[in-house]
């Protein structure tokens, strides 16, 4: 444990801690560099109970701070207890939530997120096209009667709709990319490039197995290249080797072809993502600390596993 503070203070990302779900940080000013915290890190269902209080329950949900800009990545139930933070703000001005696809996980928690229902409230969401079905249309269809009491309508912030493609979206200094990944349906990876910190999210994303329109030496030759020398690598690790032998084409990575990534990469730290919904809070112990071995003999990033609730600060790096 002691190792991987030191390193956390090397590569100037403060040490994490644990922030109570609905405790309030989301209120506080917007300090100088780049927080990331994780409202969700769970794959495929929430997972509440006494075997998941450490690591958190709740499906994908990132939130990224940049100075007074707020962009949010995924809508899985974690959006929900964001939300309820948001809407204590005396302010908020405009939020902007990138969607990587819209797996249920992963947009379960939009009809319960607070700010929705706010007038005062602009929300910019962005994601990529499915089908020829615009992001409003999905969405609509989701609170429809049918699955949702609440209708459509009823959705008071401002709201615009965009799709994402290879073009960047800048605001000032930040700069999101995106790049499709191996998965079932269209599926994005996100790049945050913003006061020279670099943040990759990636929660779905098959490295080795499965056929999908994206694949080829030509694509993981891009996708080193766009977590290439990033700060922190959420990604993808769903499952052991072990598991995987008879996972294969469900859309999802292991730690060990993660960590593997990574350290091609020259990734600082890698954040395990997408936390199988059977495993417990002891397992994820369990596998960290031998992946952490496995890193120490053989370099690369250092290991972390994302946990709900958890904050990372990081300093802007000197131009």
């Amino acid at each position: 444990m002691q190792a991987d503070l030191a390193r956390e203070k090397e590569i100037g990302v403060e040490a994490p801690r644990e922030v109570a779900s609905g405790a309030g940080t989301a209120a506080e000013p917007a300090s100088p560099g780049v927080s990331l915290r994780c409202w969700g890190a769970r794959g495929s269902i929430p997972t509440p109970g006494v075997q998941t209080t450490r690591y958190g329950g709740n499906t994908s949900c990132v939130e990224i701070r940049v100075g007074d800009r707020r962009l949010i990545f995924d809508a899985g139930s974690g959006i929900r207890l964001l939300g309820g933070e948001l809407s204590g703000l005396a302010t908020l001005d405009s939020t902007d939530i990138f969607l990587t696809h819209f797996h249920w996980d992963h947009i379960q928690g939009f009809p319960f997120f607070a700010p929705l229902y706010d007038p005062r409230i602009r929300l910019r969401i962005a994601g990529p096209e499915q089908q020829d079905l615009d992001i409003q249309t999905l969405f609509a269809r989701q609170m429809g009667p049918v699955y949702f009491p609440v209708p459509f309508e009823a959705v008071a912030a401002s709201t615009s709709f965009r799709h994402i493609g290879s073009d960047p979206w800048i605001s000032g200094d930040v700069q999101v990319r995106a790049m499709q990944m191996r998965h079932a349906s269209v599926t994005m990876g996100y790049r945050v490039d913003a006061e020279g910190v670099v943040i990759c999210y990636i929660p779905d994303n098959e490295l080795e197995g499965g056929r999908y329109p994206v694949d080829g030496p030509e694509w993981r030759s891009r996708l080193l290249e766009f977590v290439r020398d990033a700060d922190i690598l959420i990604h993808d690790s769903t499952y052991t080797d072990e598991e995987y032998r008879q996972k294969a084409g469900w859309g999802h990575s292991t730690f060990e072809q993660s960590a593997e990534l990574a350290k091609k990469a020259n990734v600082r730290e890698l954040l395990f993502f997408h936390h199988a919904p059977e495993r417990t809070d002891d397992e994820l112990d369990r596998i960290l600390d031998r992946m952490r071995e496995g890193g120490v003999r053989e370099g690369g990033a250092l290991l972390d596993a994302a946990r709900e609730g958890e904050v990372k600060w990081m300093l802007p790096r000197p131009k």
